[in-house]
């Protein structure tokens, strides 16, 4: 299905933040000085002060919709009701992007509190291009996939999850949304470099970035050992590994929008700002490197 944009605003080319109900009468009463801001809608959909506020800031900033309840990996299809649901929602605010992740988290119509991982093989590659096309007819615009942060390996996987992702890009046209901490962990986690990974995602497809902190636990399934598991929690702030992984981002993808994510131990607004204050910061040193030095760099 062809799929065109139709918010009043422009793609950003400054970060934004993740805005959270915590913060939503404060960035409504001052404006503050971000490039956009990302939501989760299902914040929004039972809640309908918070949504009035919402729309009101669309007037103000170019919005993104980041969902977490879709399940675009769940075998039992997509929940018409909460796309509809969506769809006004997304109706109302006109957001630049609409995005979800490349995930499962319902099962017999209980909603899971985790995105479960999916096996990367044929069958999830046809389920999945099957799903895109269903939200992206009930939403009317692009749905765009994020990549997983990962803690186990499937063993059914017949292909790696950059295979994966450029297959279903190759398949179906999607985009994807890029979330650099979530390379950066999965690959302390699974053992692999993250800087050959983030070159050999599909870089015409990429119309976000995402950041955010990670916290490191025992891993249970070898206690006792001193390797650390890294949970995507985004209750800390971006470490420097990942700052250093998002400007080879940048140089690999350009000026990719970028959200700043803090969902748990939520701090001060201001806190949140500077963060995309130190996004920006990054952005503008690599736009200023000279060229060959975005082929050529090496960590």
């Amino acid at each position: 299905m062809a799929v065109t944009l139709t918010s009043h605003h422009r793609m950003p080319h400054a970060a934004g933040i993740g805005l959270r109900l915590p913060h939503l009468a404060e960035v409504t009463a001052t404006l503050p000085a971000v490039g956009w801001l990302e939501i989760h809608p299902e914040n929004f959909l039972a809640n309908p002060h918070a949504a009035e506020l919402l729309i009101e800031l669309s007037h103000h900033y170019p919005i993104s919709v980041h969902t977490v309840g879709i399940s675009i990996g769940s075998v039992e299809g997509i929940d018409k009701a909460h796309l509809t649901r969506l769809r006004a929602l997304v109706d109302a605010v006109e957001p630049v992007l609409v995005s979800g992740h490349l995930a499962w988290s319902t099962h017999e119509g209980a909603y899971l509190n985790d995105l479960l991982p999916l096996p990367y093989d044929e069958a999830t590659l046809r389920l999945l291009a099957e799903h895109l096309d269903r939200v992206q007819d009930g939403l009317g615009r692009p749905y765009i996939v994020e990549n997983p942060s990962s803690y186990v390996a499937l063993a059914t996987s017949t292909m790696t999850e950059l295979e994966f992702l450029n297959e279903l890009v190759h398949r179906t046209g999607c985009q994807l949304l890029c979330d650099v901490s979530n390379v950066y962990l999965s690959g302390h986690n699974m053992g692999y470099d993250p800087y050959p990974f983030i070159d050999g995602l599909p870089a015409g497809a990429i119309a976000e970035l995402h950041l955010g902190g990670f916290t490191p636990e025992e891993d249970e399934a070898s206690p006792g050992s001193e390797q650390q598991l890294y949970v995507d929690t985004h209750a800390t702030p971006i470490t420097e590994p990942v700052w250093a992984l998002y400007a080879h981002a940048l140089r690999r993808f350009g000026s990719a929008p970028t959200i700043i994510e803090w969902d748990s131990d939520i701090p001060a607004l201001a806190t949140l700002l500077g963060e995309v204050a130190r996004a920006d910061a990054v952005g503008a040193e690599v736009r200023q490197e000279p060229q060959q030095q975005h082929h050529a760099h090496a960590h």
